[in-house]
């Protein structure tokens, strides 16, 4: 870390960062009732909203949107004529899956071999404490140069698009001249790095109906059409023999151009086993920033223990598809929702849900902003020059915002390196990454402020 006045302030601020931090991990945020009780997902919230009310923020105020979540919103006004910021986050969290595979509680934070574990650590609670730690840092350190508008979205993970409905409705309300969305994460650690690309997403539930109820696999196994082996069949149908994405229709051999991922790398960081191959064809950033993916995230079986010889009369599974820069999610979940009907065998009744979608991104990195956070992340990584990469996940926020917005700059950065394991068990946050990040942001906006009044 540089001598910086800013720098100092935070590195005195990280003690206090890891105590609230622990305290927000505690809230198991999962948007989704079904997993984890709402009253989770509004603990947090009123956390978030009383984090910004105990630094002046005003107008704080607790966004009831469409989809049955909560999204927080604070307006910090800076001096006369300067610009605003807005500055993004989400409190909720993915499920913790397995949690006794996980080495410490998921909701606990724990700190490990110079990490601190808990999900929501990096993705995205840490970076909700990003953001105040830059805003502290500047505060101690001569005010904050800009008008800074947060919101803290309460439904990313469920892709459900509350906060997209609710700004599409208010439109006034996250205007700003800048974006800084805190929810992507460096190449590697120490690699500063800001995303350029996000790929879109569509989800769907597809269900297969094949008899009138389960059969004793003895007397009917051969020749009654099970709805298990059918979905089997049809899950399989969405990736050729080496794993490429096949959905009828959609385009699979779009290139990256900018930095790549070496395989090497990719591996380490995937943790492939030995002797296990990686899928598709092209370079590693061609199938993860550039092309269409399908991945199977769910299906409704019976487990193996319990199991009975039973031929099963429905099976239903979740297909999530993240669609690249260049292709449209509406028109990407009509050909998945084409192919699954088409291909689904021996005439078995399907149906067919959407149960999320979100576009593609592509920010423009030629704008000043961009300069601004340069030169931000430069000082905050001494030696480093700011890298830009692609991202395989997505934020739908960010073409509403686009949309809402087009004159508005949009930066992503955030905590979600590869050591983070975000949406795995035993995520984790480097805490000298979310030190490093925190000086960042707040430097960008000093230079921010400094160029437009330049």
């Amino acid at each position: 870390m540089t001598a910086h006045p800013i720098s100092e302030t935070i590195a005195s601020l990280m003690p206090r960062a890891k105590a609230e931090l622990t305290e927000l991990v505690a809230f198991q945020s999962v948007a989704d009732p079904a997993q984890f009780p709402k009253s989770e997902c509004e603990a947090a919230a009123a956390w978030v909203a009383d984090a910004l009310r105990a630094e002046d923020f005003q107008d704080v105020a607790l966004l009831d949107t469409p989809d049955g979540t909560q999204s927080v919103y604070g307006f910090l006004p800076g001096p006369a004529d300067a610009p605003t910021v807005l500055l993004y986050a989400h409190y909720d969290v993915q499920p913790p899956l397995d949690e006794s595979a996980w080495i410490s509680p998921p909701f606990e934070l724990t700190e490990r071999e110079g990490r601190w574990f808990g999900r929501g650590a990096a993705d995205c609670k840490g970076g909700f404490i990003m953001h105040l730690l830059a805003l502290r840092a500047l505060k101690a350190n001569g005010g904050v140069p800009v008008s800074v508008k947060v919101i803290a979205e309460g439904s990313e993970e469920q892709g459900t698009g509350g906060l997209e409905r609710y700004a599409e409705a208010h439109p006034e309300l996250l205007a700003a001249d800048t974006v800084v969305i805190g929810d992507t994460g460096n190449f590697r650690v120490g690699l500063p790095t800001v995303t350029a690309t996000l790929r879109g997403m569509t989800m769907l539930r597809v269900t297969l109906d094949t008899l009138e109820g389960n059969l004793h696999s003895g007397q009917f196994g051969g020749a009654a059409p099970d709805a298990l082996a059918a979905m089997i069949q049809l899950l399989a149908s969405l990736r050729a023999e080496d794993g490429t994405t096949t959905i009828d229709g959609l385009t699979t051999d779009a290139e990256w151009d900018g930095l790549q991922y070496p395989e090497s790398d990719f591996r380490k960081d995937a943790k492939v086993l030995d002797g296990v191959e990686l899928i598709g064809t092209g370079t590693v950033a061609d199938r993860i920033w550039a092309r269409p993916a399908v991945t199977v995230i769910g299906i409704d079986c019976p487990p193996v223990v319990g199991a009975t010889p039973s031929l099963q009369a429905s099976a239903r599974a979740q297909i999530s598809l993240r669609v690249p820069p260049g292709q449209d999610a509406a028109e990407a979940t009509k050909l998945l929702t084409a192919h699954l009907k088409a291909h689904a065998p021996w005439g078995a009744r399907v149906s067919v849900e959407q149960v999320g979608q979100g576009q593609a991104f592509r920010a423009d990195t030629s704008s000043p902003a961009y300069t601004s956070m340069a030169q931000a992340m430069e000082a905050a990584y001494p030696g480093e020059k700011m890298q830009t990469s692609g991202m395989g996940g997505s934020i739908p926020l960010c073409n509403t915002l686009a949309a809402l917005y087009p004159e508005a700059e949009i930066l992503l950065i955030g905590l979600s390196e590869p050591e983070a394991q975000i949406h795995a068990v035993n995520e984790s946050v480097s805490p000298e990454e979310l030190e490093r990040l925190s000086v960042a942001e707040a430097l960008f906006l000093q230079n921010y402020a400094e160029s437009k009044h330049s």
